[in-house]
């Protein structure tokens, strides 16, 4: 593809790339739900997983690819046939599918990593573009660990590659070990050396180790990359990937010197990061660019005034621009449907008829525990709407008596189907009472090896909104529970996490 294309491709791994952070695993029908929000955002392609990791993102991919039809979804597969044969499989069923099949070209991945030549490795890079080309027409190549490759030897790969038929090839600075300047220019050579390069689409996966991601991915298409490959709230192994808000925010922004444009649709923005966030259990931390808490929040009395008097004196987008509503409408437990359903479409929810009065159930659960119902709240009944129902464990009753001179003594009542299971237990605590009820009740053993607990609303009456790490074997998932009594979000949570280590199996 011509370098001067004023359109750059988004490439999204946090179904993938973003996955593999530890405690981040997520369900097939988690990954779903982002997916379909993925989608909605404008994302040009998904990578939905790694299929021949195992059966269960196989499955997942496959899923996917089936409800998926304006994305294209791309699976990983390293440079072996059986990783293309289960990448093949899973995206079969997808209106448009990607093989995306990669090896290590740096001399270091090439001596340690593959034990081989770098012969031997450009042998097994053409095969695997070629095979993957007999199942599918649209196959792409990572040169991993690209930006410490021999540039000689990477011009190479480049070539042939593409002359084996792969119609976007990946440069990816695969460690966060380069620089703007020199991972653009990186970029800018390949462009003039490699003399098949404008037959392929030439995309950027760069991780953040030295925090310079999200610079690297925009001096990447300065120079003529036209795919970027990136995660929600930069997600991703170690430091994490370039982040997908940053990069678009800035090219939307600073249009006048990247002169490029994305499908991405930014009012989905927010939405898609604080789902994201929800369902992996990772945090977004408030000083976070484009959607942290404070991305627009001014403190100083000189930058309050300015902005009254001119939004850009100090601010360079709008909270409008990614999807954060304005002039928040506070709703109470005399609110009808009609407001509740009103401030959900502001909010960006399309409610049917047949759903209204279910959410309203839900509403009015939480404004007779609160006086006032913020968006926040809202949003919080929406991103779990839907899914009580699809735990294999909930919550029916418990109570604990605690206190300091007082063993904490836990009584909880477990609904599973039809059956309702029941046990008490004492504990150092009464969060840990609970859980050794929940584990004397399920007769199970789990390793808690996070807790986390975060208001969602402000003031007193403020919900609750716990996050549980849990691991048993070799697996590791995240629960959640939200309530304005933070004990009974402690055991939503635990028993969250539980039903997803059951929906694993």
């Amino acid at each position: 593809m011509d370098k001067t294309s004023d359109k750059v491709f988004v490439f999204d791994t946090t179904l993938r790339d973003g996955e593999q952070v530890p405690g981040a695993a997520l369900t097939k029908n988690e990954k779903i739900e982002i997916a379909k929000q993925l989608e909605i955002l404008g994302v040009d392609i998904i990578e939905a997983g790694f299929p021949i990791s195992s059966p269960g993102d196989l499955q997942s991919v496959k899923e996917i690819s089936k409800i998926i039809k304006k994305s294209i979804i791309a699976g990983l597969a390293r440079a072996v046939r059986k990783d293309i044969d289960a990448c093949a499989e899973a995206i079969k069923p997808a209106k448009r599918g990607r093989i995306h099949t990669f090896i290590g070209t740096s001399d270091i991945h090439v001596k340690y990593i593959t034990n081989t030549t770098r012969e031997e490795v450009l042998k097994r890079a053409i095969d695997a573009v070629s095979y993957a080309s007999k199942f599918n027409d649209d196959v792409e190549f990572s040169a991993m660990d690209a930006a410490r490759t021999d540039f000689d030897y990477l011009c190479k790969v480049v070539e042939e590659v593409i002359k084996a038929g792969a119609k976007t090839v990946n440069i990816p600075d695969s460690v966060g070990y380069s620089t703007p300047e020199e991972f653009g220019n990186l970029i800018k050579r390949l462009f003039n050396s490699v003399p098949n390069i404008n037959k392929a689409i030439i995309a950027v996966h760069c991780h953040n180790d030295l925090g310079m991601a999200t610079a690297n991915s925009l001096s990447a298409i300065l120079n003529g990359a036209r795919q970027v490959e990136c995660t929600i709230n930069g997600l991703g192994e170690r430091a994490g990937n370039a982040s997908l808000e940053e990069i678009v925010m800035t090219l939307k922004v600073r249009k006048d010197i990247y002169k490029v444009d994305t499908n991405i649709k930014t009012e989905e923005i927010y939405k898609t990061s604080r789902l994201v966030s929800r369902l992996t259990g990772m945090p977004v931390q408030p000083n976070k660019a484009v959607v942290g808490s404070n991305a627009f929040a001014h403190a100083s009395g000189i930058h309050q005034d300015a902005i009254l008097k001119k939004e850009s004196t100090f601010g360079i987008m709008t909270p409008k621009s990614i999807g954060i509503p304005g002039h928040e409408l506070v709703l109470t437990s005399r609110s009808g449907r009609h407001a509740l359903k009103h401030r959900l479409s502001y909010l960006g929810y399309k409610i049917k008829d047949k759903d209204l009065n279910d959410i309203y159930v839900k509403f009015l659960e939480i404004a007779d525990k609160k006086k006032e119902v913020f968006d926040d709240d809202l949003i919080s009944i929406m991103q779990g709407s839907g899914q009580k129902g699809k735990d294999i464990y909930q919550l029916d009753y418990f109570y604990v008596a605690t206190g300091n001179k007082i063993l904490p003594t836990a009584t909880v009542q477990i609904k599973k189907g039809d059956k309702l299971l029941k046990d008490a237990m004492t504990g150092d605590g009464p969060v840990d009472a609970i859980y050794k009820t929940i584990n004397k009740i399920l007769k199970i053993d789990l390793k808690l090896t996070d807790f986390q607990i975060k208001a969602i609303t402000k003031g007193q009456e403020a919900q609750g909104e716990v996050t549980v790490r849990v691991a048993k074997a070799n697996k590791e998932v995240t629960g959640r529970g939200i309530s304005t009594d933070i004990l009974e979000a402690s055991a939503k949570a635990y028993l969250d996490a539980i039903s997803k280590l059951e929906d694993m199996k």
